[in-house]
C-alpha cells in the first residue's frame, strides 16, 4: 500500500512537471508571438494621403520628385498624392473636412481660410512636434499666420511679399527718382503721365490686384498692430489711419496713376502692359516676378528692379513692413490614423517645397535657404528677399487671405468703389466697420 501511494506521488509529480513545462512553453510562444507582432507592426506598410494644387509645370514634376525621394528613403511610409486645380481644390478640401474625410496631409492657406478647419477641431495642433529643431530651420515669423489661439496648426512653406516693380529703363530715360516716400511717388506719377507713359499698370477688373494697393497704404498709415487689430475686430476700421489710406489711394487716381480703362482690365492684361514697357511701375506680389521672368514676349526682362513700397510721411507704420507673410501651408488631419508619421512627412514636404518654390520662382521661402544654389534663383527673387523681406519689422497678409468668406469679398468690393470714386474715404471706413466688424 505504501509502495502504491509512493507510485501515485511520483506520477503526480511527473504530471506537475510536465504541466509546468507546458505552461512555460506556452508563455514562451506567447512572448515570441508578441515580439513577432511588434516586429510586423514596425515593418508595417503605411500609406499617407497628401492633397495639393500643383497642377502646372515645373512644380508638378518637382513635387513628384520630392515625394518619390521620400518614398525611396521611407519604404514603410509611402506618400500618395492627389492633385487638384486651385479653385476646385478649395471646394474639395472644405467638403472633405466637413465630412471628416480629410487626407492625412493637405495643402491649405494661412490666415482666414484655415481658421474654420481649426475651430471645428479637424486639424492636429503641432506644437509638441516642433521642438526638435524644426522651428530653428524656419525664418522669423514663419508660423505667425498659421497660429490660432496661441497654438500652431500647420507648416507654412512659402510666403508672399508686396513688391513695387519699376522699369529702370524708363526711370533713367526720364530722369525720375525711384520713390522712397509717398510724395515722391506722386511726383513720379505726374512726371510719367506728362511724358505719355502710364505710371502704373493695374487690372482692377479682378479686384484683388487693386486691393493690394489699399492694404499696403493702410499698413504704411497704421502699422502692423493697428491693422491686425482691425482685422480681428479689436479696433475700428473707422480709425483715421484707414480713412487716410483711402484718401491716399484716391490721390493716386487723381494724379493719373493708372490707365484710363484700368477698371475694365484684368490682372493678366495689366502684367502684359508692364511687360511690353508701356508702364513705368507695377505693384503686386512676389509671384508676379515669375510672370515677368518667363514671358517670352517681354521687352523689359533684365530692366526691372524690385523695391519696397514708399513710406508715408507721418504714417505710423514702419517703412520695412510689407503685405504678405506666410501663405501656402500644410496641415495634418486630426483624424489621421498615423499622426506621428504624417507630421514627420509634412515636415519633410514643407522644407523641400520651400526650397522648390524659391528655385522655380513660384514663392518666397519660409525655411532657411542656405543650401539653395543662388545662381539658380532669378535675380528678381533675390532682389525681393534682399530689398523687401530681409530685416523687415513685420507683415500682414493680403486682407482677402486674412478675412473669411464674405468679409474678404466685401473688402475687395469697397476698395474697387474707392478706385472708381463711387464712395468717399469716410464712407469706405464706415462700411468696412459696419459690414465686417458689425458695429
Amino acid at each position: 500500500m505504501k509502495r502504491f501511494k509512493k507510485l501515485i506521488l511520483i506520477v503526480l509529480s511527473l504530471l506537475l512537471v510536465l504541466s509546468a513545462s507546458a505552461c512555460g512553453s506556452n508563455g514562451s510562444n506567447s512572448s515570441n508571438a508578441s515580439n513577432s507582432s511588434k516586429s510586423s507592426s514596425s515593418s508595417e506598410k503605411i500609406t499617407l494621403t497628401y492633397w495639393n494644387i500643383f497642377t502646372g509645370e515645373p512644380a508638378k514634376t518637382k513635387v513628384k520628385e520630392i515625394i518619390d525621394q521620400w518614398n525611396k528613403e521611407n519604404p514603410n511610409v509611402q506618400i500618395v498624392e492627389s492633385v487638384t486645380e486651385n479653385d476646385a481644390y478649395k471646394t474639395k478640401i472644405k467638403t472633405a473636412i466637413a465630412a471628416n474625410e480629410a487626407p492625412d496631409i493637405f495643402q491649405t492657406w494661412a490666415g482666414g481660410f484655415s481658421q474654420p478647419f481649426v475651430e471645428s477641431g479637424k486639424v492636429l495642433a503641432l506644437d509638441s512636434y516642433l521642438n526638435d529643431g524644426t522651428k530653428d530651420q524656419m525664418l522669423p515669423g514663419a508660423l505667425d499666420n498659421i497660429t490660432y489661439d496661441g497654438k500652431i496648426y500647420g507648416l507654412v512653406y512659402d510666403q508672399q511679399a508686396s513688391v513695387l516693380y519699376i522699369n529702370k529703363e524708363l526711370f533713367d530715360k526720364y530722369n525720375v527718382k525711384v520713390p522712397t516716400t509717398f510724395s515722391e511717388l506722386i511726383d513720379a506719377i505726374k512726371t510719367f503721365k506728362s511724358k505719355g507713359i502710364t505710371p502704373f499698370a493695374l487690372g482692377e477688373k479682378d479686384e484683388w490686384p487693386g486691393m493690394w494697393y489699399y492694404d499696403m497704404i493702410a499698413l504704411r498709415e497704421g502699422g502692423v498692430q493697428l491693422t491686425r487689430d482691425a482685422l480681428n475686430g479689436k479696433t475700428s476700421f473707422d480709425n483715421q489711419a484707414f480713412i487716410d489710406a483711402a484718401q491716399k489711394l484716391q490721390e493716386m487716381v487723381d494724379a493719373g496713376a493708372f490707365d484710363p480703362g484700368f477698371m475694365g482690365l484684368t490682372r493678366d492684361e495689366a502684367t502684359a502692359e508692364f511687360n511690353q514697357g508701356k508702364a513705368a511701375m507695377y505693384f503686386g506680389g512676389n509671384f508676379d516676378a515669375a510672370a515677368f521672368d518667363s514671358d517670352p514676349s517681354s521687352l523689359v526682362k533684365g530692366k526691372i528692379e524690385a523695391v519696397r513700397f514708399p513710406s508715408i510721411e507721418g504714417g505710423k507704420g514702419d517703412p520695412t513692413e510689407y503685405i504678405g507673410g506666410g501663405a501656402d501651408a500644410l496641415m495634418v488631419s486630426a483624424n489621421s490614423k498615423h499622426k506621428d508619421e504624417a507630421v514627420k512627412a509634412a515636415k519633410y514636404l514643407a522644407k523641400h517645397l520651400s526650397d522648390m518654390e524659391y528655385l522655380i520662382g513660384a514663392g518666397l521661402p519660409m525655411f532657411k535657404y542656405d543650401n539653395v544654389d543662388q545662381s539658380q534663383v532669378s535675380q528678381l527673387q533675390i532682389q525681393i528677399m534682399n530689398n523687401v523681406v530681409a530685416n523687415a519689422k513685420g507683415n500682414v497678409p493680403a486682407w482677402d487671405l486674412y478675412l473669411m468668406g464674405d468679409d474678404a469679398q466685401t473688402h475687395k468690393d469697397l476698395v474697387a468703389q474707392l478706385f472708381a470714386k463711387q464712395i468717399t474715404p469716410q464712407d469706405y471706413a464706415k462700411q468696412m466697420q459696419q459690414k465686417i466688424n458689425g458695429k
